[in-house]
Parts: C-alpha cells; structure tokens; sequence
C-alpha cells in the first residue's frame, strides 16, 4: 500500500474512533438526563421521606444504568439547585419545588396553603395609564387609568414570585386601602365587586430573569423563570385583572390535570 493511501486509511479509522466516541457520550449524556427527570419526580413527590437519596450503586442497579451515569444525572440535579453531596452523608434533598394547579382558578395564597404562609411585598401601587395591549384585554379605552400593582410573593418568607397586575380603575381604586400584603387580590375582587370569578386564559412560558426580576427574586441573572400570563373574568364574563407573574423556576412546579376529547 502506497505510503499515501496508509495515511489517508489510518486518518479514517482516527475519525471513526472519535465519531463512536462521541456517539458514546451523547447516549450516555441522553440517559443521563433520562434518569435524572426520573429522580426529579421522585423527590418533587416526597419518594425520598428521609431526605436522602440512595447511594449511587443502589441507583444504578434499580435503574439499570451505569455509575457514570448516575454521577451525570446527579449533577444535573445539583445544577439546578435540587440536591448536594455531603461527606459522610451522601447526596440529599436540599430544595423543594412547591406544586402549582393548572386546572383551577385559585390565587396564589389558596394554592399553596398546605405549604406555609403567603406574604406580599407591594413594591408599587397606584393609577397609570393602560398600555394599548392592556386596555384592549380589559375592554376599557385606550389610554384609561388602570391600578398597576408590583408585588413580591414570598412562601414562608423565601421569593417565590414576581407579580405586575394591572385592574380597570373603577373595581381597582376600592382596593387602595386593602390589606394587599395578607390578601390574594381575587377574595379581594370578589368581595368588592360582589360577584364569583368565573374563568381565566392563561398562558406559561420560560423566560430569562432580566436584571430588575433576578434582583427581586434573589435569582442569578439570566436564570429561567417560568412566566404565567393570566386573564381573569368575573362570572358575567366581564375581564378584570391581566397579571403577568414570574416565578422561580426552581421553586415552583406546574401540573394539571387534563381529558381527552374528540
């Protein structure tokens, strides 16, 4: 064989040797993350009580999965701030996501209350001028006055989230005087208007913390919050409170439950 043509063979086995190489640790990196949203669950669930996750050969062995590859899912689970290794202890449960419905329309004190106490920080409040997008989901003209209150939402005095409300002035000047800081603003609404809320459209998306956010939430910069944009309708139909709430990602969890129709 021609002193060329053995170069050009041996370069072609080294680009094989490295593309199976790195085939190898995309599957590995895909099991990872594939055991690690497993764990997730578990210990969102409560399916570690004591607080302490098995030791990693256990993992591996109820999981069928290599101990490289329980380390990966492990430290997936550290990078989002879920669990720690202790010397002498092992890899424990360090912080809890609080779960969140969907699938009823409830205000945020409501939701949690197995969990703890709701407080709120009204960091602003008072009457502004509606943005165009707003006064047309409230129904109101353009250019009306609208209560805009910023408030920040703590569970048992951790930042949980970042809520900007905005209310047609003619419900929302009641609320002025109202215990804000102890109150979810829908008992609020209900008990100042007189009448049920009916529904909501909500919509859920990631977004990264801008400065001001990351600075109230006591969140990195940039980090992923979840965005929840919530329309809320009296029981009549009328709308009555467009909230855009930022939450921490990695203290809230979102589920709900959902029929099949056709």
């Amino acid at each position: 064989m021609p002193p060329t043509d053995r170069i050009r063979d041996h370069a072609g086995q080294g680009a094989t040797t490295v593309a199976a190489h790195r085939a190898r640790r995309r599957a590995r990196a895909d099991q990872a993350r594939q055991l690690a949203d497993l764990l997730r669950h578990q210990l969102l669930a409560g399916g570690f009580p004591d607080g302490t996750l098995p030791h990693e050969t256990t993992l591996a062995a109820d999981y069928r999965a290599t101990r490289n590859t329980v380390r990966q899912a492990l430290d997936l689970l550290r990078a989002e701030g879920l669990v720690e290794r202790l010397p002498g202890v092992g890899t424990v449960v360090v912080a809890q996501k609080y779960p969140h419905g969907l699938d009823r329309l409830m205000g945020l004190a409501e939701t949690l209350h197995e969990h703890g106490r709701v407080t709120n920080e009204v960091r602003t409040m008072g009457p502004a001028p509606a943005p165009a997008p707003v006064a047309e989901r409230l129904h109101i003209p353009a250019g009306a006055d609208v209560l805009y209150i910023e408030r920040l939402r703590r569970l048992n005095g951790i930042p949980l989230s970042l809520d900007l409300t905005y209310i047609p002035l003619d419900i929302g000047t009641a609320l002025l005087g109202a215990d804000l800081e102890n109150t979810d603003v829908f008992r609020l609404l209900e008990a100042i208007t007189g009448r049920r809320l009916g529904h909501a459209e909500i919509t859920l998306e990631a977004v990264n913390a801008d400065a001001h956010s990351a600075a109230v939430l006591e969140a990195p910069r940039g980090a992923a919050v979840l965005m929840l944009e919530r329309l809320t309708h009296l029981a009549d139909g009328r709308p009555v409170d467009l909230e855009f709430i930022r939450f921490r990602g990695d203290r809230i969890t979102m589920s709900g439950l959902l029929h099949r129709s056709v």
